[in-house]
């Protein structure tokens, strides 16, 4: 390779891994901003003639709404991603959920418009699920395609730290206006962190249209091109040959899915409503969390290069089991610096272990032609049938228990040991070029195989 030919990679994978940072911060400071939003005033905005304790079930139900348009999303993009581009595909999940959020800071309440205000808001929830649920593929695949083989999970990483550096963001925007507004934040506050993403927004654009396309998607179109190749609908040849793969990559999702929400929505609204603790409390404890995450993500990302993404992801699920109940604990003791340590341990520690490797696992897991189908798919599959309503059902379940947090304990350590058994069962493809994986269908290639020793 010429050095003029390896500048030139260089310089198309620092580009493709701040397309797939930068705009995962920007979507995900927009999904941030939507759960606190629900977990703190969206039930007095919008669902104001419910008992408290019923709106707050009901508008943490809101934020579950956005799942369910989560596959469908998947099923569009990742079909666009495999035909026409992963980086076109990308500007499009970003435009749709630009715009979406900004229109929710500027929809009136339900005592301006009535039942018309929680109808749009669950539009413009449905509208932001649909672009969330392809640009987390997406924003993988780029960073992984156009990464080093050697240091896969290390750049598959990146869009990771996207999601918590979005968190925090988004956790900060909405202290920081909650305090200056102070007892106007209900009112009129909490449309300002919805009205910033305009300008979060540019920013992302403009990085996004200076990434190149993948080279596996531009090699694999060449070779399809050469050999007269008939280029096939990717859903079909998914949900035929790479079954195995499929199952794999949605159950895997079950360690971090339901259980990041548990901490950084469900935890919100229980030390509020259920503690009487002062939302800030919540907020700074996410805060934390998310930052302990930004520096811990690269690291596990780079030790899944060396040991696996297999041994990384069941390492971390054997600490989330390890510390699910001492976590809880610490929040259901109501101090402040518990809930904090508490929220610290289990997303800096577990959380952040089974997260970071998940982009290179599951680009690893599928060939290139239906790559961004099959990894939006499988981790959309998941959202709504895990992820979707964890806050809401956690807080259902605390309810209905008498206020007992061990039903929300049980359920993170049953989900945890679902995707461990999951992840056992993943090939391990990292010393494979991406295009080379595949090869047969996957349920053929796979058939048989014993899985390494952990």
């Amino acid at each position: 390779m010429s050095n003029d030919t390896a500048s030139a990679r260089r310089k198309s994978a620092r580009l493709s891994l701040q397309s797939g940072t930068i705009g995962a911060i920007v979507e995900w400071y927009e999904y941030t901003i939507y759960g606190l939003a629900s977990a703190l005033v969206f039930g007095h905005v919008f669902f104001p003639d419910l008992e408290p304790a019923i709106g707050q079930i009901v508008s943490l139900a809101t934020f579950g709404v956005g799942f369910l348009a989560r596959p469908i999303g998947a099923f569009v993009a990742g079909h666009l991603g495999d035909v026409i581009g992963r980086k076109s595909t990308l500007i499009l999940t970003f435009s749709i959920m630009t715009v979406s959020t900004a229109a929710i800071g500027l929809l009136p309440g339900h005592a301006q418009i009535g039942i018309a205000a929680p109808l749009l808001l669950c539009v413009l929830r449905l509208a932001q699920g649909f672009a969330v649920g392809g640009e987390w593929g997406g924003a993988a695949i780029i960073a992984v395609e156009n990464a080093p083989r050697e240091r896969r999970g290390f750049f598959g990483s990146w869009p990771q730290i996207g999601v918590s550096a979005g968190l925090l963001l988004g956790t900060a925007v909405v202290s920081l206006v909650a305090w200056v507004s102070g007892d106007a934040f209900a009112e009129w506050g909490w449309r300002v962190p919805f009205l910033l993403s305009i300008l979060l927004a540019a920013v992302g654009f403009y990085i996004r249209l200076r990434a190149t396309e993948s080279p596996a998607f531009l090699e694999e179109k060449a070779r399809m091109e050469a050999e007269q190749e008939e280029q096939k609908a990717p859903l079909p040849v998914l949900f035929k040959h790479h079954r195995r793969s499929l199952l794999i990559a949605i159950f895997g999702r079950f360690a971090e899915a339901g259980n990041y929400y548990l901490f950084t929505t469900f935890v919100l609204s229980y030390v509020a409503v259920n503690l009487g603790v002062d939302s800030w409390v919540g907020l700074t404890a996410s805060m934390v969390g998310a930052a302990a995450n930004i520096v811990m993500i690269p690291i596990y990302g780079a030790l899944s290069d060396r040991i696996g993404r297999r041994r990384t992801f069941l390492i971390g699920a054997a600490l989330i089991i390890a510390v699910s109940a001492p976590t809880f604990l610490l929040v259901q003791s109501g101090e402040a610096w518990a809930i904090i340590l508490g929220v610290l341990l289990f997303l800096g520690l577990g959380h952040g272990m089974v997260y970071a490797p998940m982009p290179a696992l599951y680009c690893e897991l599928f060939p290139t032609k239906v790559r961004y189908s099959g990894i939006s798919v499988g981790y959309q599959m998941a959202s709504i049938l895990l992820a979707s309503f964890t806050p809401a059902l956690a807080s259902a379940m605390v309810l209905w228990s008498g206020g007992s947090i061990w039903p929300v304990i049980a359920f993170a350590i049953v989900c945890t040991l679902i995707a461990a058994v999951a992840v056992w069962f993943a090939p391990d493809n990292r010393h494979l070029e991406l295009n080379e994986i595949g090869q047969l269908p996957a349920d053929r290639a796979d058939a048989g195989r014993v899985p390494a020793a952990v």
